[in-house]
């Protein structure tokens, strides 16, 4: 099949995906996928898109995993709670201490509504 053979992938922050679309829907007709998902994009609350990839690679010097930081990111955890079920299914699990830590570096960022 033409354009079926995966050779990377690599996990990106929604806000980046908005960019995208955004910048791609500047000069051509999105599709319906594309329309629903930038429509969900713009309502859901996030990080500026040079935040969020100072916060990535916050996290990611806390050694934290790419796409666990993307997740973080994307979701923007309030409390200890959210912050479990994001590592839920992580092998390596964060202490009570990190994932303060985690929360204090949310909190230095402003989100965009």
């Amino acid at each position: 099949m033409i354009g079926k053979k995966i050779i990377a992938t690599e996990p990106i922050s929604s806000v980046k995906v908005k960019e995208v679309l955004d910048e791609y829907a500047e000069g051509n007709e999105l599709n319906y996928e594309q329309n629903i998902t930038l429509n969900h994009l713009s309502r859901l609350p996030h990080f500026s898109l040079e935040d969020s990839e100072k916060i990535i690679e916050e996290l990611e010097a806390m050694d934290i995993k790419n796409k666990v930081a993307v997740r973080i990111v994307d979701l923007i955890p309030i409390d200890l709670s959210d912050l479990r079920l994001i590592f839920a299914k992580e092998v390596k699990q964060p202490s009570k201490e990190e994932m303060e830590k985690i929360l204090e570096i949310l909190e230095k960022y402003d989100i965009e509504e």
